[in-house]
C-alpha cells in the first residue's frame, strides 16, 4: 500500500493536472465564440456560391461543361483531403474525422480504386501515414498560419487543382468536422470535384428578366469554379477551428471534473490511512505507558 508521501505526491500532481485542464478549458472558451462567429459567417457565402454555381450550371451541359463541374468523366483516381487539428486534448475531434476518411479509403481501396492522400493538420498526418504512407502525397499543418484565412486556404486549393490538371485525380473529397454546438461536431465529407450542384440551393431571383451572359456560362464558371474550392475548404477550416475549440472545451471541463472527484477520492483514502496511522501510535503509546 502506498505510503502517506506517496499519496501527498500523488494529491499534488493531480490538483497540478487539473489546474492545467482548467485553464485549457477557459483559452478553448475563450477563442471558441470568435471561431465560432467566422463559421457562421462563412456558410451563407458558402451557400450563395452554391447557389450561383446551380443557376449557371443550369445552362451548361455536355462538351461545353467544365472539367471541375462536369469531372473527367471517370472515377477510378480519388484524392481525399482529411482536415484535423495540429494539436490533441480535444477528445475525438481528431480521431472521428480520421476514421470516417479511413472508412471511405478502404472502400475505395477494396473497390480497386487508387486513392492519393493530403492531409491538413498534424493530427491527419500522423493518423494517416501509418495505414496509408505510400498514398500520402503532403501534410498542410495549420500551426504555420496565426490566423485561419485564405493565406491557409489557397494552397491546398492549389495543390487539388494541380492534382487533378495532372491527370492524377477524377473525384476529389474533403472530410472535416462540422460545427453544430459546443457537444456536438459532426465528421462530414464534401465533394470538391465533380463540384457538386446543390439540387437544395435557392436559385438566383432574376425577377422573371432574361439574361445573356458575357461573356458566356461556361467561361464564368472556369473561373468561378477554381475559387468556389477555395471558399469550400476556406468554410471547412473555419467549421474545423470552432469544432476544435468546442471539442477542446468539453474534453477539458469533463478532465478538470475527473480530476476533482479523484482528488476528492484521494484525499478521502489519504485521510483515513492517517488517521489509522495516528489510532496505532496512539495505542502503541498507551500500551508502552502502562507496561511501565
Amino acid at each position: 500500500m502506498a505510503s502517506l508521501k506517496e499519496m501527498r505526491n500523488r494529491i499534488g500532481s493531480v490538483k497540478s493536472t487539473q489546474k492545467i485542464t482548467k485553464a485549457l478549458n477557459m483559452v478553448a472558451a475563450a477563442k471558441l465564440k470568435r471561431a465560432q462567429d467566422q463559421a457562421e459567417s462563412a456558410r451563407p457565402y458558402a451557400q450563395k456560391m452554391a447557389s450561383v454555381i446551380a443557376n449557371l450550371a443550369a445552362g451548361v451541359s455536355g462538351d461545353d461543361a467544365p472539367k471541375l463541374l462536369a469531372g473527367t468523366g471517370a472515377e477510378q483516381k480519388h484524392l481525399i483531403v482529411v482536415a484535423t487539428g495540429d494539436k490533441g486534448l480535444a477528445g475525438g475531434f481528431n480521431s472521428n474525422v480520421i476514421r470516417a476518411a479511413r472508412e471511405r479509403i478502404n472502400t475505395l481501396i477494396k473497390g480497386g480504386k487508387d486513392v492519393r492522400i493530403i492531409a491538413v493538420g498534424r493530427k491527419s498526418r500522423d493518423g494517416l501515414a501509418r495505414l496509408y504512407g505510400d498514398k500520402l502525397v503532403h501534410t498542410f499543418e495549420m500551426s504555420d498560419h496565426k490566423v485561419i484565412g485564405l493565406p491557409a486556404a489557397e494552397p491546398i486549393a492549389d495543390m487539388i487543382a494541380e492534382e487533378f490538371e495532372a491527370g492524377r485525380a477524377d473525384v476529389v473529397t474533403l472530410f472535416y468536422s462540422r460545427f453544430q454546438s459546443v457537444i456536438s461536431q459532426v465528421p462530414t465529407p464534401k465533394k470538391l470535384i465533380p463540384a457538386e450542384v446543390a439540387e437544395d440551393a435557392p436559385p438566383v431571383n432574376l425577377n422573371g428578366a432574361v439574361y445573356e451572359y458575357e461573356p458566356s456560362e461556361e467561361e464564368i464558371l472556369e473561373t468561378l469554379l477554381p475559387r468556389n474550392i477555395t471558399t469550400q475548404i476556406l468554410a471547412a477550416l473555419y467549421e474545423n477551428q470552432a469544432s476544435f475549440f468546442g471539442a477542446q472545451m468539453g474534453a477539458m471541463d469533463n478532465a478538470t471534473r475527473n480530476a476533482g472527484d479523484l482528488i476528492n477520492s484521494l484525499t478521502l483514502q489519504y485521510n483515513r490511512k492517517r488517521q489509522a496511522q495516528i489510532t496505532t501510535e496512539l495505542i502503541e503509546i498507551i500500551a508502552g505507558a502502562e507496561a511501565l
